[in-house]
């Protein structure tokens, strides 16, 4: 059968049965992934792509209207390195064509030579011997074809020789491909695309396969062994920022000096970034003067390398966002952070990642809406764990007090599937937060660090929650009244009275005042006291030090409690975020536990 044009249902099931074989070979794709970074990923990212074409995209009354539904799905659901560098090539199709019913061989590859320029742009360093090159490879064939061939059975079988042979020639265009014997991941992606494109074009079918989206889209995973990938930038971020007018050029110029691996892709009025980058915070910030950012991510790239290559344990430790331990102490013990998500001014940000504490305190002093938090989402929860299930015998999990946060639960029900499945998945609730809850999951990390058993670990941390304690210095009762922990009228009176309260939590772990103090001394002189009557009936076997914004002041705590304990803290550091929000900036604690 001859096929001279194709028409919008062709176009919408052909990029279907595209995105299906490209998601079947998710896992193969996993396999392979080396570059830029070998964390195992790229297969899923570009499953995930697809998948939400195949969820969002439809057909239109036009070739060019229904490539706008499948450019669009491709952006907002667009996830890593191949995921954007493909969601800009679908954009670049989409631009491309001209609004006509149907799209002739002559269009087709106008369309996909624009689409590969456009591609090739977002990308702020291109390397050979990747999907970019592929994409070219495949665009050149088709103008070569588009005069000589007769219908796009042939210019599909044709131009696929070609593709197919760029892919294999991949190895001999990049160094780190060649030396681990397998060609670019991304690369084969796309050319699994055109196998399924193709075939529903030259025969009006495509694989029905169900692809179920917890099976197919949510494990990542690190199953191909690899040296050591260049991490100088941690963080694989990714950002979706709507807007008018949007600048690409503009866009990728201002983030230019964040990191690597950077894509800007979208048109004027949707935009998805792409960078690898240490300072994912310093990106939203600056992306926020360009339009509502509406999907944020930043993936701890060390940490997924380290859990598929260099894992330290059997077991894995892991904790949310609210648990203040240094980044030192977290990279040493390998544990694992679900960031708990920070509401400001309708855009949802990951706290500890991509929201600077400087930041939230001057929202918190001058914004007209008051930032507010929420828990992980449960889809969130479940893809964590399901990552990290991948690679582990068995998880602990410690999470903040079930009395202060759904995060207990949201994720003592991701873990349910999992456990169904035979996991072995204990979550703890450390009925604390802040420093206490850092104090708990320390003890778990020294225990798996000893050797012991999964049992002996969820043993030892369940004693750890109940000899463990936190006072905290409120300096002003503004910020609780202002995030709701407080009833206003106390938090007015409060600021009248210009009361300094010490919090703590109870063995239920609920937060208690303890005692309410006119001046910063007596405030202290309250927490000393407290930490005092401990001291005297038992054995104190370590405590740290944390504060907002209040270096100065946790220094000189440290400094007073150590003659008070006999020994230095275990570390000094700053707190969440969200737990700023809530006692407010000025604020210090001290945590500590017995044996």
């Amino acid at each position: 059968m001859t096929i001279q044009y194709m028409n919008s249902e062709k176009l919408y099931f052909g990029f279907l049965a595209g995105a299906r074989e490209v998601i079947k070979q998710k896992h193969d794709l996993n396999k392979i992934n080396v570059f830029p970074v070998a964390d195992g990923d790229t297969g899923t990212n570009l499953a995930f792509t697809m998948n939400a074409i195949i969820e969002e995209a439809k057909v239109q009354s036009s070739a060019k209207r229904t490539m706008e539904t499948i450019a669009d799905a491709a952006l907002v659901g667009a996830r890593g390195n191949s995921g954007i560098i493909f969601a800009q090539f679908i954009n670049g199709l989409y631009m491309g064509l001209e609004d006509k019913e149907e799209i002739s061989i002559k269009g087709f590859s106008h369309s996909v030579t624009s689409a590969v320029s456009y591609a090739h742009k977002a990308i702020s360093n291109p390397v050979e011997g990747t999907m970019i090159t592929v994409m070219r490879d495949w665009a050149n064939s088709l103008d070569t074809l588009k005069d000589k061939a007769t219908d796009f059975t042939e210019v599909f079988t044709k131009s696929m020789i070609i593709a197919m042979q760029s892919l294999k020639d991949t190895p001999n265009k990049l160094k780190i491909l060649k030396d681990a014997s397998v060609v670019d991941s991304g690369a084969k992606g796309f050319i699994h695309f055109l196998e399924g494109f193709g075939h529903f074009i030259q025969t009006g079918k495509s694989n029905e396969t169900s692809v179920g989206k917890e099976e197919n889209i949510i494990p990542l995973e690190h199953t191909h062994t690899h040296d050591s990938p260049d991490l100088s930038h941690r963080y694989c971020t990714e950002a979706l920022v709507k807007g008018e007018n949007l600048d690409l050029d503009q866009i990728r110029q201002t983030l230019s000096d964040l990191g690597d691996s950077l894509i800007v892709a979208g048109n004027e009025h949707k935009i998805r970034i792409h960078i690898h980058t240490n300072t994912p915070a310093d990106l939203f910030h600056r992306l926020k003067n360009f339009g509502q950012i509406i999907q944020q991510k930043a993936d701890d790239m060390q940490r997924q390398y380290e859990a598929g290559h260099a894992r330290r344990h059997k077991i894995a430790l892991v904790t949310d966002s609210i648990a203040d331990l240094p980044k030192d102490i977290m990279d040493k013990h390998q544990i694992h952070m679900i960031p708990l998500n920070l509401i400001v001014d309708d855009s949802n940000y990951l706290d500890k990642l991509t929201i600077s504490p400087s930041y939230l305190y001057e929202l918190m002093d001058k914004g007209e809406n008051y930032p507010t938090s929420s828990q992980p989402t449960r889809k969130a929860a479940e893809d964590f764990l399901n990552f990290v299930s991948t690679n582990y015998d068995s998880i602990v999990v410690v999470t903040v007090s079930n009395r202060m946060s759904g995060t207990f639960e949201t994720i003592t029900k991701a873990a349910q599937k999992l456990q169904d499945a035979g996991k072995k998945i204990a979550v703890i609730d450390s009925k604390s937060n802040s420093a206490a809850q850092g104090l708990i999951v320390l003890k778990a990390a020294e225990s798996i660090e000893a050797g012991k058993s999964f049992e002996e670990v969820v043993y030892q941390t369940e004693k750890a929650v109940q000899n463990t304690k936190i006072f905290v210095h409120v300096k002003t009762l503004k910020y609780m009244a202002r995030s709701g922990r407080i009833n206003k009228i106390t938090g007015m009176a409060g600021k009248l009275l210009n009361l300094k309260p010490v919090v703590s939590i109870d063995e239920n772990g609920e937060g208690i005042i303890l005692g309410k103090a006119l001046s910063d001394s007596s405030s202290k002189k309250k927490m000393q006291a407290l930490v005092s009557n401990i001291a005297q009936s038992k054995n104190i076997t370590g405590y740290s030090i944390v504060h907002a914004d209040a270096e100065q002041q946790a220094r000189q705590y440290a400094k007073e409690f150590s003659l008070l304990i006999g020994k230095e803290p275990t570390y000094i550091t700053n707190i969440s975020s969200i737990v700023a929000m809530n006692a407010g900036v000025g604020c210090v604690a001290i945590a500590l536990t017995t044996e």
